[in-house]
């Protein structure tokens, strides 16, 4: 059903996330509840997506980002607002694509083996929910077309999860 790609060229991730939007409309479409929801496309992005060791979602609880449904290792549990890639992406409300996360101030490491880091507000209504987060051990896995893939996808997720 799912089968692990090695993306290319711009046309191909445009391909790409349009064929993994797709599947996930397909995987979501019957299911409302927001964690089982966030499992299923955590564990979907890992599985397609190459060069990925971390791939989940945090959610807002109060003050602070909590770690939800994720696949990779282990992972950091909370994380405040402003703080690290996910708590500034939090904070703005806007994607983050750090090509370097050593270069990234205030970076958290998690994972040591993480290189790269794409972040996507969870947005519903101008109101953030979460993040999702994508690592990579490449420095500078990520770009724009992954990030517009992303935003779609988590834009997918939103859209789906009640």
């Amino acid at each position: 059903m799912f089968e692990a790609r090695t993306i290319v060229s711009s046309a191909g991730k445009t391909d790409f996330y349009r064929d993994l939007r797709r599947q996930l409309d397909g995987l979501l479409d019957e299911e409302r509840d927001p964690i089982a929801n966030a499992a299923n496309t955590s564990a979907l992005l890992f599985a397609l997506m190459p060069d990925l060791n971390w791939a989940g979602f945090y959610f807002l609880r109060g003050d602070e980002l909590v770690l939800g449904p994720f696949q990779g290792k282990p992972a950091c549990v909370r994380i405040g607002i402003g703080k690290g890639v996910c708590g500034a992406a939090a904070a703005s409300g806007k994607s983050l694509v750090v090509e370097d996360v050593d270069d990234f101030p205030g970076h958290i490491t998690c994972d040591a083996a993480s290189r790269s880091e794409l972040v996507v507000p969870l947005l519903r209504d101008g109101a953030l929910l979460g993040v999702l987060d994508l690592d990579s051990p490449l420095v500078a896995r990520f770009d724009m077309d992954d990030r517009l893939g992303i935003e779609a996808v988590a834009e997918c997720y939103v859209r789906l999860s009640r």
